[in-house]
This record gives structure tokens, C-alpha cells and sequence, in this order.
């Protein structure tokens, strides 16, 4: 007869080689993952991370001189910066959805994105040489809403490799939906902690190069000195040196940050996933925010081709309705990693 004793260490210890049998046979989520329509996600580990600024005014004005002090007055939503958790890991789409990627779910699916949409019937906005923004009620940078532009005509060339534009929040909404149902894996759109916390990738700085704003054309495609020339009253706010690209450039032109992930600042404006707040982060949750349960805008991050290099760190908040469409907006998407399954029982019957 087997001691009590003797019988519970023999328990725990067939438990513990079970229980490692298992984590062998659940390899770890690869790093690098392509699904059926050709978007790269890369893994990105759980962590913590100080989200958002307290930047000091006059630390903004000193480094960014072009502009009126009333501007970083108005950033009081990066505030409180604090800490937040990452519990669990996610893939995030390494680069912007792309055109050509869009295509494909919008010819597969038939889904009809809202800038072609007849029930709405306004278009979308676009890039016209003629149009004077200082003629306009709005002052707005590109003409619309009008319905000669749309996802697939923003006014100016995009290749299949460029990131789509002209998507609203329902859009991407809906290319997640859609490849969580084709592809049996849980797709969405990145929580805005989730979305800073990808962009930092371990960093505390303004942009993950560093403070320098100067810098900035090196690393990303933001309005710079080869935009400059199409907005001419706008030219003292270009960030100096050549990007290369005076509209959206190709996804992964530059060097990824220290996750691997491209673009998370310039290109174009990304959907996130949350409900805009503007005291939000005083409120915030330190495990996984998800944002607050309801409000009337959802929040865009990163900047864009046209933003100024103050809009493109990586703490800034932006935000729109969830049916704004523009030359700037796009999306980046989230992949959930898959819980391991749990080990079939010797005998059991299949």
C-alpha cells in the first residue's frame, strides 16, 4: 500500500509532467504571421508602459517654434501620462492595410465601403490642385465630401502596396468582422493603449527615434519638404529634410521600430478602437483599458503624409465620427492570438 503522502507527491508530480506535455505541444505564437489576404502581423509581446505625456508647455514651444502657444495648451487629453499593463500578447498588423489588400476583401466579400455607399451618396474627399482651402467654409486641406472620390480615387496615385484611404471607423469595423468569420481567428481594430503602447515599442521619447522633431523626415512619411510645395501656407510647419513622398507612400518604406512593426507614425491617420474621452486617462484602468463603454467620436492615431510633426508623436490623440472618410485616414488592424487548446485525454474518443 502507497502512503497518502506518497500517493499526493506522485499526483503533483503527473501533474507537472502532464501540464509540461501540454505546453510542448502549444508552441508559442510565431513571431511573424500572413493571413489569406497578404497582411503581415508581427507578435507583440505583453508589458507595461508609460502611455501618454505631461510634457510641459514650454518644453513643446521651445522645440516646435513655428507654432502658436494656444496649440499646446490644447493637449491637455495626453494627460495624465501613467502606467498601463499589456496583459496579453496580440498580433498587430505590421504595416497599414494597403490598397490592394482592401480590394480583395471588398471584391470578396461585396461589401460596399461608405464613400461608395448610395444610401449615403456623399463620397469621400480628395487631393485637387484647384481647390483653395481658404475659400472653404471649413478650411479643410482637400475638397469633399464629394462622390468623385473614394477609397479607390483619393485624387492622387496610389499603387496596390500604398495604404488605403478615404476608410471610415464602420469600414474597418467591417474587414475585421469579415476576417474573423472567413479566417476562424478573432480580428479587430487596436485598443488605443495597445495601438501607444506598439508605437513606443520601449521607448519614452516624442517619436521612437528620439525628441528631435528635425528628425522626423528620416523615419516617416509626415508633411514635409516634398509636400510642402502643394500646400504653400503651410510650408513653415514642414518637417525638414526629404521623405521622398509628397502624397502616401508605399507601406514598409522605412525601417520598422524596435517591435518590427512599420509606420506607426506618418503614412496615414489608423482607427482605433475606443471611444474618445477627453479626460478619459484620468480614469483610465491600468490593466488593458479599453476605453469608455460609449461617446460620439472614436480616436485616430499616429499622424499621416500631411500631418505636422507636432500631430505626429507617438502620445498624440486625435479623434472623428465614426463615418469620416478622408485622404488621410486609414486603418492597421489586430489579430488576437489564439488561447492553446487543451490537451485530449489518453482514450478519450475523437
Amino acid at each position: 500500500m502507497v502512503p497518502a503522502t506518497s500517493a499526493a507527491l506522485q499526483g503533483v508530480c503527473l501533474a507537472l509532467v502532464l501540464a509540461a506535455s501540454a505546453a510542448q505541444a502549444q508552441p508559442a505564437a510565431p513571431a511573424l504571421w500572413v493571413n489569406a489576404l497578404g497582411m503581415p502581423f508581427v507578435r507583440i509581446a505583453p508589458g507595461s508602459f508609460r502611455m501618454g505625456s505631461s510634457e510641459p508647455v514650454d518644453a513643446l514651444a521651445r522645440a516646435y517654434p513655428t507654432l502658436e502657444r494656444w496649440r499646446f495648451e490644447q493637449l491637455a487629453d495626453e494627460a495624465p501620462a501613467h502606467t498601463v499593463r499589456i496583459t496579453r500578447a496580440f498580433y498587430l498588423g505590421q504595416t497599414e492595410v494597403t490598397v490592394g489588400q482592401f480590394r480583395r476583401f471588398v471584391q470578396t466579400s461585396g461589401y460596399v465601403p461608405e464613400s461608395e455607399s448610395e444610401a449615403d451618396g456623399t463620397g469621400g474627399y480628395g487631393y485637387n490642385p484647384a481647390y483653395d482651402p481658404a475659400a472653404s467654409a471649413r478650411g479643410d486641406a482637400f475638397e469633399g465630401r464629394d462622390p468623385r472620390y473614394s477609397w479607390r480615387n483619393p485624387g492622387f496615385a496610389q499603387g496596390d502596396d500604398h495604404p488605403v484611404v478615404n476608410i471610415t471607423w464602420h469600414d474597418a469595423h467591417a474587414l475585421a468582422a469579415w476576417l474573423s468569420a472567413t479566417e476562424g481567428h478573432r480580428y479587430r481594430l487596436p485598443t488605443e493603449a495597445e495601438w501607444e503602447y506598439a508605437c513606443r515599442a520601449g521607448t519614452r521619447t516624442r517619436y521612437p527615434h528620439g525628441d528631435d522633431p528635425a528628425a522626423l523626415a528620416r523615419h516617416a512619411n509626415v508633411f514635409g519638404e516634398d509636400a510642402a510645395p502643394y500646400w504653400p501656407r503651410w510650408r513653415p510647419q514642414a518637417a525638414p529634410g526629404h521623405d521622398g513622398h509628397a502624397f502616401t507612400a508605399p507601406v514598409g518604406r522605412y525601417a520598422p521600430n524596435a517591435f518590427g512593426v512599420h509606420d506607426m507614425l506618418g503614412n496615414v491617420w489608423e482607427w482605433v478602437s475606443d471611444w474618445y474621452a477627453e479626460e478619459g486617462y484620468a480614469h483610465s484602468p491600468r490593466d488593458d483599458p479599453q476605453g469608455p463603454a460609449t461617446g460620439q467620436v472614436r480616436v485616430r492615431r499616429g499622424g499621416s503624409w500631411h500631418t505636422w510633426p507636432l500631430y505626429a508623436r507617438c502620445g498624440f490623440r486625435n479623434w472623428n465620427t465614426p463615418q469620416t472618410r478622408y485622404t488621410l485616414v486609414g486603418l492597421r488592424l489586430v489579430r488576437e492570438i489564439d488561447p492553446p487548446q487543451s490537451p485530449r485525454p489518453r482514450g478519450a474518443r475523437r
